[in-house]
């Protein structure tokens, strides 16, 4: 602490009894200020001047006292805290260490769980959008379906019409069904004695009382005949009350038709080409095994017609054995996925529809539709196989018939229908490649 000066004043007056003047210079006055005017002071004017300004240095010399005071308190307490850093510094120096590295550490993992929720509820809010959108698409079908809805009670109100006219008279075939009196064709349940309930199917009646079961039936090409196996046993297509629809009937209806009884029956084949022409080709005695034997094709023999006998083979002029492997008497029914047939290959999967395939054929009323008739190797995809409704002893076998039709009647009214015609068959221009 500065001692106080006011303690030295008496002794500055003693001292300074006797006031003197003397004009003051550089060189006479060691003590030069304005204050003082323009003399050198005497003790006498330095008291006067100590008088003058006692009050105002001794408030001044008090504020530095009381600052200096207020110094060395803060002073020692700056001491003491930077002792007790020290202190704590010296005492945990690995732990004041790892205190920030950790607290960064640990910023990072927080800052990393910020961005990934943040990934989150962008993904969460994309698949909300998503969902919104599927929301209102499907309220958009809803109410198309209450619209549609609406439509068909309005129309269910009125009382409900067959818009398809089958006929009421039944029989076991189309032929007993023109035995009971029917002279219209159309649709007609039959159940033939083996079969555990009735079945439709088209009747093809004449004035004469005949009585055609239809099998099969090929317009368009409206229908895909590339079908599996459980779906050629049973049919496929639609049967129409004025026949203009293609289908199939079904290989199990077949069967249980033409072996209900000793009676046998005979199969007609019609054929049309895109010039309008038309041939056709009877079949006595034909029938179809069951399933356990595959449904397997039979005749007795060709009865004629100048579509020519394409069921016994041809010969493509390729191989002697050629015919053997084309004909379709006793050769079981295939599709692509159940093959039956006597090629390593599989004939009904390279040529796209079931049938009696050998190896492969020479007839193949199942085959694809090709608009135009005329179709080639290229047009018959990567196998290169002749795959159109051939039956190569009228048309070639890159010739695909426009219209054909497989249908039965019992073989003691053929005669009636044909007139007693037979043969008839005739040498056709064919292809020159076989079907092997």
């Amino acid at each position: 602490m500065l001692p106080k000066f006011h303690k030295w004043l008496p002794l500055l007056f003693f001292f300074f009894s006797t006031c003197t003047a003397t004009f003051a210079t550089r060189e006479n006055c060691c003590i030069l200020d304005e204050r003082f005017g323009n003399f050198c002071p005497t003790t006498c004017g330095v008291a006067d001047f100590i008088t003058r300004y006692h009050s105002d240095v001794n408030r001044d010399l008090q504020n530095l006292e009381r600052l200096l005071g207020d110094i060395s308190n803060s002073s020692g307490v700056t001491d003491n805290l930077i002792r007790h850093i020290r202190q704590v510094h010296v005492s945990q120096p690995a732990a004041q260490s790892n205190v920030i590295p950790g607290y960064t550490q640990k910023s990072r993992q927080i800052i990393d769980e910020i961005v990934r929720y943040e990934n989150i509820i962008v993904g969460h809010e994309n698949t909300i959008q998503q969902l919104t959108d599927i929301l209102i698409l499907n309220n958009n079908k809803i109410q198309l379906l209450k619209q549609k809805t609406a439509q068909l009670e309005a129309q269910c109100q009125q009382p409900c019409k067959d818009t398809v006219q089958i006929q009421e008279l039944t029989g076991r075939d189309c032929q007993d069904i023109a035995n009971k009196g029917a002279r219209q064709s159309g649709l007609y349940f039959i159940k033939p004695l083996k079969a555990k309930q009735q079945f439709l199917v088209y009747c093809e009646i004449d004035n004469l009382g005949n009585g055609w079961t239809v099998l099969q039936r090929r317009l368009d090409g409206s229908e895909d005949f590339n079908k599996n196996w459980i779906q050629y046993k049973e049919g496929f297509g639609h049967l129409s009350p004025n026949d203009n629809t293609e289908f199939w009937l079904g290989n199990e209806k077949i069967h249980l038709i033409t072996t209900q009884t000793t009676v046998p029956y005979a199969l007609r084949i019609e054929l049309e080409d895109w010039s309008h022409q038309k041939s056709y080709a009877d079949y006595a005695h034909f029938k179809l095994g069951n399933e356990a034997d595959k449904f397997r094709l039979t005749y007795a023999f060709f009865v004629g017609g100048e579509a020519g006998d394409a069921f016994d083979g041809f010969d493509f002029e390729e191989d002697p054995s050629d015919k053997f492997f084309t004909s379709h008497n006793g050769i079981q029914f295939s599709t692509h996925d159940n093959d039956n047939d006597k090629y390593e290959g599989n004939c009904a999967q390279q040529d796209g529809s079931g049938w009696w395939m050998n190896r492969c054929h020479a007839a193949h009323l199942n085959g694809k539709y090709y608009q135009g008739g005329v179709y080639s190797e290229k047009d018959a995809g990567p196998n290169g196989f002749d795959n159109g409704i051939t039956w190569v002893t009228w048309r070639n076998r890159w010739y695909s018939l426009k219209k054909t039709a497989m249908k039965i009647i019992p073989f003691s009214r053929l005669s009636i229908v044909t007139g007693q015609q037979g043969g008839g068959i005739k040498d056709f221009e064919v292809g020159n490649r076989g079907d092997i």
